[in-house]
C-alpha cells in the first residue's frame, strides 16, 4: 500500500467511505447531544445543518474539480496559502478533527455494544471495546484499498438498509404523520445559543464529505466523481439523519433521549420493538460505527502523508517497518486511542466541532482570497459560508465557555501547542536547508 493507486476506488466506493464516516459518527454519536441543546426541535437542527455543510461542500467540490488529490485538504490548502505556516495550522486541525471523530466513534462503538449486556456502561469497557475497534480498523487499513473498498461498499449496504428499517418501522409503529415533524411549541429552555450550539454539532455530523476528498487522486475520473461523490454522501445522510431524528422522536421524549444520549437509537428501538429490535438496532450500530473508523483512518492517512511529503510537519519512524502512509497510518490510531481512553462523548464532541468549524473557516477564506476566479466559484456563496461557521462557531465556544470551561481551556492549549510547534518546525527546517546551502 505504498503508493497511491489511481483509479483504485470507484465512484460507489468513494460514496461508501463519505457516507460511512457521516452516518456512523452522526446518528449513533451526535444525536442525543444535539437533542441535549436544541430539545424537541433537533431533527430541525439536522436539517439546517445539512443546508450549512451544503454551502461549505461547494468550495470543496469546485477545488476537487480543479486538483483532484490524494491530499485533497491539504493539497487546497497549500494552493490557497503556500507551504507555510497557515497552511500547517489548518491542515494539522482538520487532521486532528479527524482523530477525535474516530475517539467519537469508537467510543461510541463501545456504548451500543454495551447495550447487549444489559445496558451496563461500564467505565472500562466503553473505551476499552472502542480501543479494540480502533486496532482492528487499522489492520483492515494495512489490506490496501480494494479491500477496503468492498468492505466499505458491503457496510454501507447493510448499515444504510438497516437505519432505513429502523427509522422506517419506528415511524410506522408510532404512527408517525409528518404534520408531526415541527412541535407546535417551542420550548423556553434554550436559547439561541444553545440552537447555535446544536447547529455546530449537526454541522460536525455532516463534516465527513471532506474525506472524500483526501481519496481525489485515487477516485476514477476524479474531475468530476470527487463532486458527485460528496453531493451524494450529502443527500443520502439527511435523509437518513432526518428519518433516525423523526423516529427517535416520536418514541422518545426529550428526557429520555438526553437521558440515553451515549446509545439514544438503542433505547429508541425498545418501545418501538422490544428486544428483538434493541439487537437490531446494536447490531447496525456496530457496523456503522466500524465502517465510520474505516473510512476515517483510511483518508487521514493520506492527508498527513501528504503534509509530510510537503515537508510541513515532522516525521519519525521510530524504527517502524514499512512505508510512510503506514507510519502516518499508526500515530493517527494510537491519538485516537489516547483521546478514546480519556475523553468522554461530550467533550470528544465538541473539541472535534471547534477545530472542524476554525478549519472551514481557513479553507473558505483561502479559496475566496486566492483561487476564486481560478476555480469559477462563486464568492457569495463562500462569504455566505464564512459568516454562517463563525456565527455557529462564536456561539458554540460562548456557551460551552459557560458550562464546560475546561473544553475550552483545553482547545486553547491544543491550538496554540499546533501553532508554536508549527513555527517552530518550519523554522527549524528552514535553519537547516539554509546551513547546507551554505
Amino acid at each position: 500500500m505504498g503508493k497511491y493507486k489511481k483509479n483504485s476506488l470507484s465512484l460507489t466506493g468513494a460514496i461508501s467511505l463519505g457516507t460511512g464516516v457521516m452516518i456512523g459518527a452522526a446518528i449513533f454519536a451526535l444525536l442525543g447531544q444535539v437533542a441535549e441543546l436544541s430539545g424537541s426541535l433537533f431533527p430541525i437542527a439536522f436539517l439546517v445543518g445539512a443546508i450549512i455543510a451544503g454551502f461549505s461542500a461547494y468550495a470543496y467540490i469546485k477545488m476537487s474539480n480543479a486538483y483532484p488529490s490524494a491530499g485533497g485538504i491539504a493539497m487546497y490548502l497549500k494552493k490557497a496559502y503556500g507551504k507555510g505556516i497557515t497552511t500547517a495550522v489548518a491542515a494539522l486541525l482538520m487532521a486532528f478533527a479527524m482523530v477525535i471523530n474516530q475517539s467519537l466513534v469508537a467510543r461510541t462503538f463501545g456504548s451500543y455494544t454495551m447495550q447487549l449486556f444489559d445496558g451496563n456502561q461500564n467505565d472500562f469497557w466503553i473505551p476499552l471495546l472502542g480501543v479494540i475497534l480502533l486496532v482492528i480498523t487499522f489492520l483492515i487499513n494495512l489490506a490496501g484499498n480494494k479491500v477496503i473498498d468492498r468492505v466499505s461498499f458491503f457496510m454501507a449496504i447493510v448499515k444504510v438498509g438497516g437505519i432505513a428499517i429502523f427509522a422506517i418501522g419506528g415511524l410506522w409503529a408510532a404512527g408517525f404523520s409528518f404534520g408531526e415533524a415541527i412541535p407546535s411549541e417551542i420550548s423556553g429552555d434554550y436559547s439561541v445559543g444553545s440552537y447555535l450550539g446544536a447547529l455546530a454539532l449537526a454541522i460536525l455530523a455532516y463534516a465527513g464529505f471532506t474525506t472524500i476528498t483526501n481519496s481525489g487522486e485515487e477516485i476514477v475520473e476524479p474531475h468530476k466523481n470527487v463532486g458527485r461523490a460528496i453531493w451524494i454522501s450529502l443527500i443520502i445522510c439527511t435523509i437518513v439523519y432526518l428519518l433516525v431524528a423523526f423516529a427517535v422522536s416520536v418514541n422518545l421524549s426529550v428526557p429520555k433521549i438526553i437521558e440515553a444520549k451515549d446509545y439514544s437509537l438503542a433505547e429508541a428501538a425498545r418501545p418501538a420493538f422490544g428486544k428483538s429490535g434493541l439487537w437490531f438496532t446494536v447490531g447496525i450500530a456496530i457496523i456503522a460505527t466500524v465502517s465510520s473508523v474505516l473510512a476515517n483512518v483510511f483518508a487521514i492517512s493520506r492527508m498527513t502523508t501528504m503534509l509530510t511529503e510537503m515537508k510541513l510537519i515532522p516525521h519519525k519512524h521510530f524504527g517502524m517497518p514499512g512505508n510512510l502512509q503506514q507510519h502516518m497510518l499508526t500515530y493517527t490510531i494510537v491519538i485516537a486511542i489516547a483521546l478514546t481512553i480519556f475523553f468522554d462523548l461530550s467533550r470528544i464532541a465538541s473539541l472535534g466541532a471547534i477545530f472542524y468549524l476554525i478549519m472551514d473557516i481557513i479553507i473558505q477564506w483561502g479559496v475566496f482570497k486566492h483561487l476564486r476566479k481560478e476555480i469559477k466559484a462563486n464568492g457569495a456563496i463562500l462569504l455566505a459560508t464564512i459568516v454562517l461557521d463563525v456565527v455557529v462557531l462564536a456561539a458554540f465556544i460562548w456557551m460551552k465557555a459557560q458550562s464546560d470551561m475546561l473544553l475550552i481551556i483545553v482547545s486553547a492549549v491544543l491550538l496554540t501547542l499546533i501553532i508554536a510547534g508549527e513555527k517552530w518546525f518550519l523554522k527549524m527546517r528552514k535553519f537547516k536547508v539554509e546551513s547546507s546551502n551554505n
